[in-house]
């Protein structure tokens, strides 16, 4: 790609944001990226991102809540992007139970904010982060066409009332829209409150793991640099006025819980605790993707195997905490 953008990435301290501007940078785009840097999980992790982001000169920080307004507007009013990627929402299934108006401001009304400045300053291309957990208890494989209407989390739902924004304000504005449900994004600088994180951490700990349904949950989970090579891929697409697309993206395999603690054991050297739980209600059984719109759009290159994956992600955890030989 000759030509170089300049895009503004929202959450981008947070695990996705932190590797899409890193890619982006390093490829000589410029990156404006925010994030209100909230305790949601381990803020240390968060600031040790952007140190690494701001080595790059062709990336500019800014600490700011996109549910407020008026500094977002300074941001769009100060820079002419080519895309908007929103990355920024509180996930977690469980931490929305206790601050369900968190999710409301951040997620849905930070979301609007974004749309509206993204009509006024016409923005050509608009990308967004759904979920996979809009698909609630649906049938497996989860495929676009499939109707989302009933998620069974705070999450979920706030995620697909932005789907819902988003087709609107592209349909209405003329805009290039394009909602990404990820699907369990692992790997290097990754979220600590996710599966694979936090039982590593456990495991070396010694704490017991708690495995609900009894570890019989199945994930798809996606390596991060897959999932960098396919937002690249959409990022790049010519843009369509008023297009509004949704997509799955994922490895296309589901992994059984109670296999991933099998694998990280074996990476780790060492015999986890576990405690077999019974199933949470807000939690789903079973992911597993069929990336139908994605595959019309370009071919999928292979994805990283789920071992290679965890292995990559465990040697990055045992340098990044400096843990000594086991």
């Amino acid at each position: 790609i000759s030509k170089k953008m300049k895009f503004l990435i929202t959450g981008s301290a947070g695990f996705i944001g932190f590797h899409l501007a890193k890619k982006l940078i390093e490829e000589k785009n410029e990156v404006v990226g925010i994030d209100s840097l909230n305790d949601y999980y381990d803020k240390k992790l968060k600031l040790n991102r952007i140190k690494i982001l701001n080595k790059n000169k062709k990336f500019i920080f800014k600490k700011i809540d996109i549910s407020n307004y008026n500094s977002l507007k300074k941001i769009f009013k100060t820079h002419k992007f080519d895309v908007v990627i929103n990355l920024a929402a509180y996930a977690g299934v469980e931490y929305s139970l206790k601050f369900p108006e968190k999710y409301i401001y951040t997620n849905e009304l930070g979301f609007f904010f974004i749309l509206e400045l993204v009509k006024k300053y016409r923005i050509p291309k608009l990308m967004f982060a759904s979920s996979s957990s809009i698909y609630g208890l649906n049938k497996l494989p989860f495929d676009e066409k499939q109707n989302t209407d009933k998620p069974i989390s705070l999450y979920g739902a706030t995620k697909k009332n932005n789907e819902i924004l988003a087709y609107y304000y592209s349909r209405q504005f003329k805009i290039d829209i394009t909602g990404i449900r990820f699907f369990t994004v692992y790997g290097p600088y990754g979220r600590p409150d996710l599966s694979i994180f936090k039982f590593c951490n456990q495991i070396l700990k010694n704490i017991p793991l708690k495995l609900y349904n009894k570890g019989n949950n199945y994930r798809d989970f996606t390596y991060i640099d897959d999932l960098i090579i396919n937002l690249k891929k959409l990022i790049y697409l010519k843009n369509k006025k008023g297009i509004f697309r949704k997509i799955n993206i994922s490895s296309g395999k589901k992994i059984k819980i109670l296999n991933l603690v099998k694998i990280l054991e074996k990476n780790l050297g060492i015999r986890a605790k576990i405690k077999l739980e019974k199933q949470l209600p807000t939690d789903i059984p079973a992911s597993l993707s069929y990336s139908r719109e994605i595959k019309k759009l370009f071919r999928l290159k292979k994805a990283t195997s789920f071992k290679e994956g965890i292995k990559k992600f465990v040697d990055w955890y045992k340098y990044y905490y400096n843990v000594k030989k086991i």
